[in-house]
């Protein structure tokens, strides 16, 4: 353990070299994002990054995008505490990428879309694209405040502070490069931190492997002994177990067709592409290294078990959120140290970025860019999106000040409440022919209701005096609300009648 690397609550915690790499990290990234910001003159600049952006650029800002403090954070803190079950959710992000390739991308490519609900009001009309995009705001804005939550747990352990500064300094930083730069510096900034926490993360694990005693034929036994540490599949057929094979594989492809294929975040990269090619390109070839990097922080996750087992490592509070940041601060030599904790950071302005672009450009052209009648110029819409990418970040800032709990679940769970709706209009446009506005609207006031009414099934039937033992795990959450959403439009579509438009739906 390093001299002087545990302190008192509120003084510091790491070396001044690893705080003097932190610092130039966070003003290299910020100065580096600020330079794209020169010549942006249109919406497609500023938004789309002219289109000119290479597919493996995209690759890696879909990768570190959707990636997050969360996952560096919570996914050791999982198999610490569980096994490695959660890659079979990950199985189920790359069939997603597949379907997606196959039946989203192709009709993205068919105009000039700025936003994923651009498509919805071709299919269905504005009152569908508006309530669409406002699931959206929502459901992201709450996801990236407990996304910066997360970070500011990252800087608690490692500055002996508390979590509110951090929150407000990397908001700060994140919204100042993000307000100049546009999509183009959220992409470049994207690849270069992916590179960093890759990178970082890399090393802390073969550290970690050289630090216990016997290196992996160790944790091979200490996990064999515990019985099933390294186990990847669980084949119950189970409702309320999160991490089995069909809770995994079908969860997960629910999930990550709607965060790539309805969520903006997601979809702004994939409309960045030259072509429908290079946009397939990027999205499979993420599917790629998400498998590796989740894998990569699930075995962290049982050589943290391992290795607590002879140093009695503890998490603080009992958080298992914070046990990879405790290992960092107590245990990696200085100079490692700071460049793990800066490929956080990386992480986390990163999402941040992504999110307030995303945010800015879904408020600007689905709610007033297209108003019919009103043509603004170019020029003083770029201007107006950064103001409006300014306040998002004001929002996310202040929502990341908010207490989550176990933030992995916490950011999954916010999402996959309202995913399912929004992927079930989706598909409902997209396979249904005869489905009508008033059906869309109908599947998905169903979908958010059934998804809030499964999400605070406890606490509801507390008030009534029922006590239930098991819940539905959260894996199944889209699956769910999608199949209701699509089920009840499709229904409601022939029962409400109105206005359908056939020749988009194919």
């Amino acid at each position: 353990m390093r001299p002087g690397s545990i302190a008192p609550h509120g003084t510091m915690r790491i070396s001044g070299l690893d705080l003097g790499i932190v610092i130039a990290y966070l003003a290299g990234v910020t100065l580096f994002g600020l330079r794209f910001g020169r010549g942006q003159t249109s919406l497609r600049e500023y938004f789309l990054s002219s289109r000119a952006a290479p597919w493996w650029a995209l690759a890696g800002s879909i990768v570190a995008t959707e990636t997050s403090t969360l996952t560096i954070v919570s996914t050791p803190g999982i198999a610490y505490a569980g096994n490695l079950g959660f890659l079979q959710v990950v199985m189920g992000y790359l069939v997603a990428r597949v379907i997606l390739c196959l039946v989203f991308l192709p009709r993205y490519f068919r105009g000039e879309f700025y936003t994923a609900y651009q498509y919805i009001e071709k299919r269905f009309g504005p009152r569908v694209k508006s309530a669409t995009a406002s699931v959206f705001l929502v459901t992201r804005a709450l996801a990236e405040g407990v996304r910066l939550n997360a970070i500011g747990k990252v800087v608690s352990v490692a500055l002996g502070t508390g979590e509110s500064a951090s929150v407000a300094i990397m908001t700060a930083l994140t919204i100042l490069y993000t307000f100049e730069g546009g999509m183009r510096a959220v992409i470049w900034t994207d690849m270069a931190q992916l590179v960093l926490y890759l990178g970082g993360s890399a090393a802390a694990f073969f550290l970690l492997l050289h630090k216990i005693p016997g290196g992996w034929s160790e944790v091979t036994r200490v996990a064999a002994a515990s019985g099933d540490k390294l186990q990847v599949f669980n084949f119950r057929l189970s409702l309320t177990n999160s991490y089995t094979f069909w809770a995994g594989v079908i969860g997960g492809t629910f999930l990550t067709m709607a965060s790539h294929g309805t969520d903006q975040t997601m979809v702004q990269r994939l409309l960045a592409a030259r072509n429908e090619r290079d946009s397939k390109k990027a999205l499979l070839a993420s599917g790629v290294v998400i498998f590796v990097q989740f894998s990569l922080f699930l075995l962290i996750g049982v050589m943290l078990y391992v290795f607590a087992r002879h140093t009695g490592l503890l998490a603080p509070g009992g958080d298992t959120d914070r046990l990879f940041p405790e290992f960092i601060v107590r245990y990696l030599p200085s100079g490692l140290s700071g460049l793990v904790l800066a490929a956080i950071f990386a992480v986390a302005m990163s999402s941040a970025s992504g999110a307030l672009n995303s945010l800015a450009s879904s408020t600007i052209v689905d709610f007033q860019h297209l108003r019919r009648g009103k043509a603004l110029d170019d020029r003083r819409l770029v201007k107006t999106s950064r103001w409006v990418t300014a306040g998002w970040g004001l929002v996310l800032g202040g929502l990341g000040l908010l207490h989550w709990g176990v933030v992995l679940v916490a950011g999954l769970t916010i999402a996959s409440v309202t995913y399912g709706g929004l992927l079930g209009v989706f598909l409902l446009g997209m396979v249904s022919r005869r489905s009508t506005s008033r059906g869309a609207l109908a599947g998905l006031a169903a979908g958010l209701a059934i998804m809030i009414a499964v999400q605070y099934a406890q606490p509801l039937a507390g008030v009534f005096g029922i006590e239930l033992r098991h819940t539905i795990a959260w894996t199944w959450y889209v699956a769910i609300g999608t199949i209701v959403t699509f089920s009840t439009g499709w229904l409601a579509s022939r029962a409400l009648g109105g206005p359908a438009n056939p020749q988009e739906a194919r």
